[in-house]
C-alpha cells in the first residue's frame, strides 16, 4: 500500500456510489483544479478570534507549502488557530480559507477535505482498533464496505497490521498514535491536519511518526499542517513556517530560503597558502577569522562574489576544499521572531 493509494480519486467515487451524503464526498476534481491554480494552501486575511479577551489578533498570511508548521510558546494562539480553521471555534472577524475554499461560505466543503490527528486521544472503550477507525471513515463519508477495506489498509500503512483486532486500551502510547494518524488519513483528505503528533513518543516511535509525515507530504496528494512546540519536528518535516507570539504573526518564512538569506557569511576550508589565502581576503574588504586549522570563517562585504575567491585561490596555487554559506538553524529563527517586537 502507498500514501497515494490512500488518498486516491476513486475513494470519493466508491463513496458517492453507495449513497454517501453529498456535501461529506469529496469533489477531487474541483480541489485538483484549485491546486492546479496555485491558490495557497492557506490563507489568513486579518482573522481575529476572541472569547473573554483577544486570542488571535488580526493574522495576516498566505502559504503554499506541501507541509506547514505553526510554532509558538505557550498561550501563543497555536491550537485557537488550528482549531478556528477546523471550523471548532467562530472567527470574530475577518477570513481564512483553505485551498481557496472559505471557511465560512464553503464550510461543509472543506469539512469534506480535511484529516484531524487531535493532541488528546479521543478513542471509544471496547473498541478494536480496525472497528474505531473503519467507524471514523463511515462518519467521514464512505460507505461500509469501503471504510472496512480502507481501515484494514491503513492500518499496514502504518505499521500496526498485526495488532488490527486489539482493543485500542491494549495498546501502547506510541501505538494510539499511529491509530490516530490513521483515522485521519483513511478517507483520503487533501489537507490533513496534526496537532502535536510526535507528543509522549520515544525516540524510535518519534522517527517513524515523522518518517510516515515525510511519507504523506511528499506523495503531493496531501498538504499537511502541523502545530508543535518542537522545533526539531517542524524543521524535518515542514518547507514553511507561521510563529505566532501573543496571538500575532511574530514571523512567517519559507525555510529554504530563511536558511539562505545570510550569504554573506562563508564558511572555508582550504589546503595550501593559508596566510596568503587570508592576507588576500582582507584585500578583498573580507572580514575573516581562523576558528581552527585550515578552516576560515569570512564575512563577504557587496561587490565581492564567489568567483573572486576562487581566483585568489588559483593565483596562490590553494585547493578549496569546501566551501558553505552558514545556515540559520530553526531554532535561530525562532529566537531572533521571540526577541523582535
Amino acid at each position: 500500500m502507498t500514501v497515494d493509494s490512500i488518498s486516491s480519486e476513486n475513494l470519493s467515487v466508491e463513496a458517492s456510489s453507495e449513497g454517501a451524503p453529498v456535501e461529506q464526498v469529496t469533489d477531487t476534481r474541483e480541489t485538483q483544479e484549485s491546486l492546479n491554480k496555485r491558490v495557497p494552501v492557506l490563507e489568513l486575511d486579518r482573522l481575529s478570534v476572541t472569547f473573554d479577551r483577544p486570542i488571535l489578533d488580526k493574522l495576516t498570511a498566505q502559504m503554499h507549502g506541501s507541509c506547514i508548521g505553526l510554532l509558538g510558546p505557550n498561550g501563543a494562539g497555536k491550537t485557537t488557530l488550528l482549531n478556528t480553521l477546523l471550523g471548532f471555534n467562530r472567527k470574530t472577524t475577518g477570513r481564512a480559507s483553505i485551498l481557496g475554499h472559505d471557511l465560512t461560505s464553503d464550510n461543509h466543503f472543506v469539512r469534506g477535505l480535511v484529516g484531524y490527528m487531535p493532541e488528546r486521544d479521543s478513542f471509544i472503550a471496547g473498541m478494536s482498533g480496525v472497528r474505531f477507525v473503519r467507524l471514523m471513515a463511515e462518519l467521514s463519508g464512505l460507505s461500509s464496505k469501503v471504510a472496512l477495506e480502507r481501515a484494514h489498509e491503513v492500518f499496514f500503512y502504518v505499521g500496526l497490521g498485526e495488532a488490527r483486532y486489539r482493543n485500542i486500551e491494549s495498546f501502547s502510547l506510541g501505538m494510539k498514535q499511529l491509530v490516530k494518524l490513521a483515522q485521519a488519513i483513511v478517507h483520503g483528505p487533501k489537507i490533513l491536519f496534526l496537532d502535536e503528533p510526535t507528543n509522549g513518543l520515544d525516540p524510535p516511535a518519534r522517527a517513524r511518526m515523522l518518517q510516515l509525515i515525510r511519507e504523506i507530504r511528499d506523495s503531493g496528494d496531501t498538504k499537511i499542517i502541523i502545530a508543535s512546540h518542537l522545533l526539531q519536528d517542524i524543521e524535518s518535516c515542514c518547507d514553511e513556517v507561521l510563529v505566532l507570539k501573543d496571538g500575532k504573526v511574530a514571523k512567517y518564512c519559507n525555510l529554504e530560503e530563511e536558511r539562505r538569506s545570510n550569504k554573506h557569511f562563508l564558511l572555508i576550508q582550504i589546503r595550501g597558502d593559508e596566510e596568503g589565502f587570508v592576507e588576500g581576503l582582507r584585500k578583498l574588504g573580507c572580514e575573516v577569522a581562523l576558528p581552527n586549522r585550515r578552516r576560515i570563517k569570512a564575512i563577504i562585504p557587496e561587490g565581492v562574489e564567489i568567483q573572486h575567491l576562487y581566483a585568489l585561490a588559483e593565483s596562490l596555487s590553494v585547493q578549496i576544499r569546501n566551501l558553505d554559506y552558514k545556515r540559520d538553524s530553526l531554532e535561530d529563527i525562532f529566537l531572533r521572531a521571540m526577541e523582535e517586537d
